[in-house]
């Protein structure tokens, strides 16, 4: 994440206002020369630059933003799996009101009554928006119990309260111009030459795939080595090591894997002091609809784990440690929920994980509602939620009970879980309270051993009070306690 300045907050205010500029300028400056003889002349390749943004806008953003409004498919699950999904979660709210609030898009309380509830509900728990009179009794025994949880009776009728709910909601995204996809290439360039560098090799898809991303990747036209997979491309560095367990790395929402570069590189920096039991392998998975890209839409939980064990497969991983970041924590619960990959999983470390809790309103709230303050929301708000790719994985995607992790997934592994104390995306306090058990939310760290926390059951909670979310990827200091824990976990088995 970016700083916290004014200098900061003037950056990046001033980027996303000129990159919001082009859009507009690009379409009435190619609208007026084709109308009318312009009384100035701009240089002939500023002219083409700006004829192509206005394509570019009209052309592919505006048809595709229509097309991305696709409502999405929900799952089934019975009436059992519903109530117990239920009192799973309502056992796990710390602070009824603002569960409510912050659902309800900062709606005032008193709009907020029975019917908007319900209404809440009936998406939550039943992946519906329409109301039908078969579910009403179940409706009313979770609007009981809710009304239980805040020691008050909800006003009947209906508010001006409108809930987030994401799969139904319009997907909110923001044109990017040819400009920021010109510098996502170049950024994915310089990581491919890095990651070559530092003795990975690319894995690419077959050249129908290769089309469908934009901007192009130039990988695909000059690698020899396929994916088994028919859509996932990853990088892939050989497991040699005997003794030890390879690492399957899953990135979260940004650019791809440009700002993990560092952490992959001290892994294999490791490696070379002691070169006697030869290298721990490691696969790191690229997300193509979370990398600021145009591409298809992201795969479903079942098709990305099927995509997954295809490589597992073929690279011959019969066990392996799991190392996820932010949103790779999503496709890390897919994974521990299925069972024929789940058996392979040994430690597992969660770096700033979003799946824990995630029937609390924090993570979708501040990814969509949250009006922005600071540098890092703006950055947050504009560079993540806002690209296209994301908003429809997040909007059209993300079925959260899907991706909602509890203690119980991760009782048979050990684990570790990583958390930032200025985490602007995640309610990392009560996460922690969570994983540590307490039955205090404002849990104190410190009397915790260098920011550690061991239970004794496998697992471990690192807090680090002054880091943003990703910051730990960025400082060499807390990078290095990340290193220690998977070297440790890799050698574990």
């Amino acid at each position: 994440m970016i700083g916290i300045s004014a200098w900061d907050y003037v950056y990046i205010r001033t980027c996303i206002f000129l990159l919001h500029l082009i859009a507009p300028l690009s379409v009435i400056y190619s609208l007026v020369s084709c109308l009318i003889h312009p009384p100035f002349h701009v240089p002939h390749v500023l002219e083409v630059w700006l004829n192509l943004e206005a394509i570019f806008y009209l052309v592919v953003f505006l048809p595709r933003k229509i097309y991305l409004q696709t409502v999405v498919t929900h799952p089934t699950a019975d009436r059992d799996d519903r109530r117990r999904l239920f009192l799973r979660c309502h056992s796990n709210i710390p602070d009824p009101d603002r569960y409510l609030t912050k659902w309800f898009r900062d709606a005032p309380v008193a709009e907020i009554k029975r019917e908007n509830v319900k209404d809440f509900f009936r998406w939550a728990f039943l992946n519906t928006g329409e109301p039908d009179p078969a579910y009403d009794e179940e409706l009313e025994e979770y609007v009981g119990e809710m009304e239980k949880l805040l020691g008050r009776k909800l006003e009947p009728g209906r508010g001006d309260a409108q809930c987030l709910r994401l799969t139904l909601d319009k997907v909110e995204m923001l044109h990017r111009s040819l400009i920021w996809y010109l510098c996502v290439f170049i950024v994915d360039t310089l990581a491919s030459i890095y990651l070559r560098f530092y003795s990975f090799d690319f894995h690419r898809t077959s050249l129908l795939q290769f089309l469908a991303v934009f901007p192009t990747r130039l990988l695909n036209l000059f690698n020899a080595y396929r994916s088994p997979a028919r859509a996932l491309t990853y990088w892939y560095r050989p497991h040699t090591s005997k003794a030890r367990l390879p690492v399957l790395f899953i990135h979260g929402i940004g650019v791809g894997l440009y700002m993990y570069i560092p952490f992959l590189a001290d892994l294999n920096a490791q490696d070379s002091k002691d070169p006697s039991d030869g290298q721990v392998g490691i696969i790191a998975i690229e997300i193509m609809p979370i990398s600021s890209r145009i591409t298809p839409e992201a795969m479903l939980k079942d098709e990305m784990c099927e995509e997954v064990h295809c490589i597992l497969k073929a690279h011959g991983w019969e066990r392996f440690t799991l190392v996820s970041h932010s949103y790779g924590s999503v496709v890390a619960t897919h994974l521990l929920h299925k069972p024929k990959i789940a058996s392979k999983i040994g430690p597992i470390l969660f770096v700033d994980p979003v799946s824990f809790l995630l029937h609390l309103p924090d993570v979708a709230y501040n990814f969509i509602c949250r009006k922005p303050t600071n540098a890092s929301e703006h950055l947050l708000s504009y560079f993540g939620a806002k690209d296209m790719g994301v908003a429809h994985t997040l909007f059209r995607r993300f079925i959260w009970s899907d991706n909602v992790l509890w203690k119980e997934d991760i009782q048979h592994h050990r684990v570790a879980v990583v958390l930032a104390g200025r985490d602007i995306i995640v309610d990392t306090s009560t996460v922690m309270a969570y994983l540590t058990g307490t039955d205090d939310w404002s849990l104190e760290t410190e009397g915790w051993e260098n920011g550690i926390w061991k239970g004794d059951d496998g697992l471990d909670v690192l807090w680090f009070q002054d880091l943003d979310h990703g910051e730990v990827f960025s400082r060499r200091g807390t990078r290095k306690r990340l290193v220690d824990i998977v070297r440790r976990f890799t050698a574990d088995e």
